[in-house]
């Protein structure tokens, strides 16, 4: 008998496939050599949409303390793009909200305080809630205060008592890893300050639906968010959007500007314009969401056969990044080291490792220069423009960068 879930927004009964993925590992659970002859745990990729509320979801199989867990390996700072990125929004909020050393910043899901830190170099104080004890301790050896647990309305409340409230909260693609989205929300409500502001970034559901971003469906996103759907989420803990900004990273993002739902901040234009983007396009009709599966099958076939196409005619293929949107992909579309030989990654956490599923081996970026393979798949496509720069000896050497999504491309060589 097929279990009942329950929207984790408005509690309604989950009947509607949205795209099933199939089963695999924990995109984050990275394998070492004693764990290749070991049997490795799957589960369900199969996110639902409420017909109520549009939310599309996750089921929950696994608990936080197992998904953030010791061996938990991603580090913002590895990303140059995510670092700029995170600059040009501290000078931002910095002006916009008038931040000295008398305000109080702080960032949920702070990771190894790739953020903060240019908030301290403006002398703001600041101070990380970092459930990741490794990235945590990375944030600390930077000088960023960070505390580590989860989040939540409890945990907000001691958060206070030992400090005081937020004249600034950062949530920064952290929203869509809560399995407890209300009990999120209300920590929120709880850490915020009478008239301070809340800036929450989500990668847009409607990216995902326009470019086919199938691959950033895994475990440990839980939620996938439209304003649509966010809205009443944030209305039932008396919290209000005044703002919203669309961003290009992960593909395609919002940032949220969030305030207390009578702190004095004048609605802005933007957020009518995204709502009725999101009417538009049909996230309001269940039928949108049913058309999705059959995309995502195109993708999966075009990837298999430009591999196919490659093996036979003696060109190779590696891979970049060991990212957890190319575990999704690897393993929906059944990859594995016979047709990409091994990836290369940055992150010296995963170096030496093994993605979950495929058990392709991860080298260092040097690696595939080494190899001067034909093709490099990018399997991190939202910073594509930065690997083709990192990885320029690829073109030197007559290979050809590719990535998967939203089509197939071999892109055009860079001049």
């Amino acid at each position: 008998m097929q279990a009942e879930y329950r929207c984790r927004g408005c509690a309604a009964i989950l009947t509607q496939t949205f795209v099933d993925l199939g089963a695999a590992p924990l995109s984050n659970a990275y394998l070492r050599q004693d764990d290749l002859d070991a049997a490795e745990l799957t589960y369900p990729l199969h996110p639902r949409v409420c017909s109520n509320c549009f939310l599309v979801q996750l089921p929950q199989f696994n608990s936080p303390d197992t998904i953030f867990g010791p061996d938990y390996a991603y580090f913002s700072s590895y990303s140059e793009s995510w670092l700029s990125h995170a600059r040009a929004y501290v000078t931002e909020a910095c002006d916009r909200l008038t931040l000295t050393s008398d305000s109080f910043v702080v960032e949920i899901a702070s990771n190894d305080g790739y953020l903060l830190q240019y908030f301290l170099d403006r002398a703001v104080p600041v101070c990380g809630i970092e459930p990741a004890a490794r990235a945590a301790e990375a944030a600390r050896e930077k000088g960023v205060t960070t505390e580590t647990f989860f989040f939540g309305k409890t945990s907000a409340g001691e958060f206070i008592s030992r400090h005081r409230q937020a004249d600034l909260v950062v949530a920064n693609n952290v929203l869509a890893h809560v399995p407890e989205l209300h009990d999120f929300v209300e920590g929120l409500s709880v850490l915020l300050a009478p008239q301070g502001v809340a800036t929450v970034e989500v990668p847009h559901l409607l990216s995902l639906l326009v470019d086919v971003q199938f691959d950033t469906i895994y475990h440990e996103h839980f939620s996938y968010f439209s304003l649509l759907a966010l809205e009443p989420v944030l209305a039932s803990h008396g919290l209000r959007m005044f703002d919203v900004q669309r961003l290009s990273t992960h593909g395609g993002s919002l940032r949220l500007w969030i305030c207390h739902a009578e702190a004095l901040f004048e609605n802005a234009d933007a957020v009518q314009s995204v709502r009725e983007e999101e009417i538009a396009f049909g996230l309001r009709d269940i039928s949108t969401y049913a058309a999705f599966a059959p995309r995502v099958a195109a993708v999966k076939r075009s990837l298999l056969s430009f591999l196919i196409d490659a093996a036979n005619a003696g060109k190779d293929v590696v891979g970049y990044g060991a990212a957890a949107k190319g575990n999704t992909l690897l393993n929906y579309c059944g990859i594995r080291s016979d047709m990409l030989p091994f990836v290369v990654d940055r992150n010296p956490h995963k170096v030496g490792r093994w993605l979950p599923g495929s058990r392709i081996p991860i080298l260092a970026a040097d690696r595939a220069i080494e190899a001067k393979p034909h093709y490099l798949l990018i399997l991190p496509w939202n910073i594509r423009d930065e690997v083709v720069t990192q990885m320029k000896e690829i073109e030197t050497s007559g290979g050809r960068f590719v990535v998967a999504i939203p089509e197939l491309t071999i892109l055009t060589p860079s001049a």
